[in-house]
């Protein structure tokens, strides 16, 4: 794929999901995303109205993360925790796929609770369109389980499937996003995330077939020596 650094940021959801992330990491994360015109800053509910307030009048989205990082919460938790970030101005929902269920092979039950944040989102009465993103946390996957989880998640609504949390021993693997995309075609996205910190990771993770980005080294990105 020919494209430079700094024409990757429109890819990039910049991202800080420490648990010991403070205020003011918050506000530089936003002034980084605002500076370089990501696509959304992804951050931990908590600080949700803090990032809307930073981020209003800019083309940054506020992206958050829902059953995190475990994917294990019931389905009426995971939506209640939609509706009040959507309520609090997120306008993109990174959930977590129930990877217990999965691997019981309690598939109806995996699809339904992808199902209920897609619904809470419908339920929220925003009018803009919020965007469900599917976590499969792919390093605990096999080739045919990608597939399958890719699969549910589009049946039931998701807008992308993402790799990875961040948090489990691998994160993004280009084969992955590879099997990710031709699973599910060009009808929805592919986030890769986890693990990478440089453009040449990116690009291969473009070229694979990822549609975004989601990092915690957007800035090392977009400015790569490469791109003078």
């Amino acid at each position: 794929m020919a494209i430079k650094p700094r024409d990757m940021a429109k890819m990039i959801d910049h991202t800080n999901l420490k648990s010991t992330s403070t205020v003011e990491d918050i506000k530089t994360l936003c002034e980084e995303a605002q500076e370089h015109e990501f696509a959304a800053v992804c951050i931990n509910p908590i600080f949700v109205p803090l990032a809307v307030k930073l981020l209003k009048d800019t083309s940054v989205k506020v992206d958050t993360v829902i059953g995190f990082p475990l994917g294990a919460s019931t389905s009426e938790t995971k939506a209640f925790e939609t509706k009040n970030a959507i309520k609090n101005g997120a306008r993109e929902i990174d959930m977590v796929m129930n990877l217990g269920a999965f691997k019981s092979g309690a598939d109806d039950l995996v699809k339904a609770d992808i199902k209920a944040v897609v619904d809470a989102t419908k339920a929220a009465g925003v009018t803009s369109d919020i965007i469900v993103k599917v976590i499969l946390e792919t390093c605990y996957l096999d080739e045919d389980e990608i597939v399958k989880a890719c699969e549910i998640a589009k049946d039931a609504g998701a807008d992308f499937v993402k790799s990875s949390t961040g948090f489990g021993p691998e994160g993004a693997r280009v084969e992955d996003i590879s099997i990710m995309r031709k699973t599910v075609g060009r009808d929805i996205g592919v986030k890769a995330a986890g693990g990478i910190r440089n453009f040449e990771q990116a690009l291969d993770m473009l070229d694979a077939g990822a549609n975004r980005i989601g990092t915690s080294s957007g800035v090392t990105i977009v400015t790569d020596p490469e791109d003078d």
